[in-house]
């Protein structure tokens, strides 16, 4: 389960750019609350505390806990807005979790085992359909990554979602279709080769074909030759 985050933060009394831009030379970064039916909260978070939750790799994949004063609320980040050319957070969106909501995110994919899969081993690949499932998930049984093994894969053999099993309460957002989601193909030498020895077969089929409809022809020019012999004898 993905890790729960905190992040402590202020109400931010002005808004506009000219405060905006005055947050942000404190070193903090604007951001706002909304959702779950319930006006919007303008706040502003330290910068440094924001950089090292974006660092952890898995921010906008997490619930953050944002704690405004004592008043902690569970939210999702929807949005992070960053500097053209510095690169540096400006503004952040969170979604309010309110109780017994779920929320869809996009859960990335790890594999496996590939030293178990029959077709790697003979020179196969993995083919990658999605490194990222969309699942609708509790807001406190959120999945850090999807573990899919590769276990007994053949060459041709395919990984679907309804093989996958999803953690409690997981269930996925596309429901109308049993998707793909990764696959054990032959490598292009291999296909290549392959290729080239369907043509060689087809090609020795073919001249032996040939050869016997020449050697056809040849028994009737023979018997005819035959026949002209014995007239000219009569």
């Amino acid at each position: 389960m993905s890790d729960l985050l905190t992040l402590s933060a202020e109400a931010r009394e002005r808004a506009g750019k000219g405060a905006s831009r005055a947050i942000r030379r404190e070193g903090r970064v604007p951001a706002v609350i909304y959702g779950d039916s319930k006006d919007p909260e303008p706040i502003h978070v330290e910068e440094r505390e924001l950089m090292k939750l974006l660092h952890t790799g898995h921010f906008m994949n997490s619930l953050v806990e944002v704690d405004l004063g004592g008043a902690k609320s569970k939210t999702l980040p929807k949005d992070v807005q960053f500097h053209p050319v510095s690169d540096r957070p400006i503004h952040v969106d969170f979604l309010r979790i309110g109780a017994g909501a779920t929320i869809t995110l996009d859960i990335p994919v790890s594999f496996v085992n590939h030293e178990e899969s029959p077709g790697l081993k003979r020179g196969g690949v993995l083919n990658v359909v999605r490194h990222e499932l969309e699942l609708t998930c509790p807001p406190d049984n959120i999945p850090s990554e999807i573990v899919i093994e590769l276990d007994g894969l053949e060459v041709g053999d395919s990984v679907h979602i309804s093989q996958i099993d999803l953690p409690e309460g997981v269930t996925s957002a596309i429901d109308d279709r049993d998707f793909t989601i990764a696959g054990v193909v032959a490598p292009s030498a291999l296909k290549r080769a392959d290729s080239e020895d369907e043509e060689g077969e087809g090609e020795e089929g073919e001249g032996e074909e040939g050869e016997e409809e020449v050697g056809a022809a040849d028994v009737p020019t023979t018997a005819q030759g035959s026949g002209d012999d014995e007239s000219g004898e009569d």
